[in-house]
């Protein structure tokens, strides 16, 4: 719920940080994501993440999103009196994995008594109507508002937002493909529960076509260098994400972000097995921004350091 630190986490002060490769932005204003910093027009699903350190009062405002949803996740507890539409929703202390939701033009404050640690998301009307068609099998019918400002207490939403925030970790597999399917998955478990699924039929999601899957993996082989997103892959195969992400779960037993880490791995295995190839030199033609990153990734799927790995193997040989 509540609290300041866009799309990108502050950084350690010793830490190099970037926001461009980062999928989580850090909050200069709060509630204001970091597209709004840089003058570039906003996206259908923006995450950022709003920390306050100091333990002196904060007062902070936000006159609301023109066109976007923002969806509050509180990652830590904290003392603080959050106002919504003039009205005082809390006061006082408020514990991790409360959620809350603002619809456009709603004017929010807050005012923080301790340290503080909050997940935005900012949903546009495309990203809802997907979602919600998703769920229900039909499209809404006109625009979708969400206008129930009153706290969330949902374990399942606590646990996403702590998974999406720890994707701008280095530890976080594919920060992009990982931040977007996770970043969905909130907005879906929201209409879902807005919208009254107390007993929805569950409709069997269907595997990927083989064609489609073909291309989907296409795709991904052909950009394992680059900082590809779930709506990219889901592009190459003709479907929206919400579509694409379940079906594909259904063909391959794995999440997209998942598949494409694997394939990134065992191109990376491929190129190891030249010894003209630094480490370095593979871990970066294969979409790791840091050896280190690289390195962390590849022992948890492989069991080895890349080094150890290429040097067992041509021992083997």
């Amino acid at each position: 719920m509540l609290s300041p630190l866009p799309l990108y986490a502050e950084p350690a002060p010793h830490a190099v940080h970037d926001d461009r490769a980062s999928p989580i932005g850090i909050e200069r204003q709060w509630r204001s994501p970091a597209h709004a910093d840089t003058g570039a027009p906003p996206r259908d699903l923006v995450v950022s993440r709003w920390i306050h350190n100091d333990c002196a009062p904060l007062a902070v405002a936000s006159a609301g999103s023109a066109a976007h949803h923002c969806i509050a996740v509180n990652l830590k507890c904290t003392s603080l009196t959050f106002a919504h539409a003039g009205r005082t929703l809390v006061h006082g202390r408020l514990g991790a994995g409360a959620a809350q939701i603002t619809a456009p033009r709603v004017p929010c404050s807050a005012v923080f008594e301790s340290p503080a640690d909050v997940l935005h998301l900012f949903v546009s009307q495309q990203v809802l109507a997907e979602c919600y068609e998703d769920r229900f099998g039909r499209p809404h019918a006109g625009e979708i508002r969400i206008d129930e400002p009153r706290l969330v207490r949902d374990p399942a939403l606590e646990r996403l937002g702590q998974a999406l925030a720890v994707s701008q970790s280095d530890d976080a597999v594919l920060g992009k493909v990982f931040a977007e399917s996770v970043g969905l998955a909130i907005v879906s478990r929201v209409v879902a529960r807005h919208f009254g699924e107390a007993r929805r039929e569950t409709r069997a999601a269907l595997a990927l076509p083989s064609w489609r899957l073909n291309r989907a993996v296409e795709f991904i082989d052909a950009h394992l260098a680059d900082p590809i997103g779930l709506e990219d892959i889901a592009h190459s195969a003709g479907l929206t994400r919400m579509h694409f992400a379940s079906q594909f779960r259904v063909a391959t037993g794995m999440r997209p972000h998942e598949y494409l880490v694997r394939r990134r791995i065992e191109h990376a295995q491929r190129l190891l097995l030249e010894p003209k190839h630094k480490v370095l030199d593979v871990a970066l033609s294969c979409g790791f921004r840091t050896q280190a990153h690289f390195t962390t990734v590849f022992k948890r799927l492989v069991g080895d350091t890349p080094y150890c790995w290429r040097t067992r193997i041509h021992v083997d040989r």
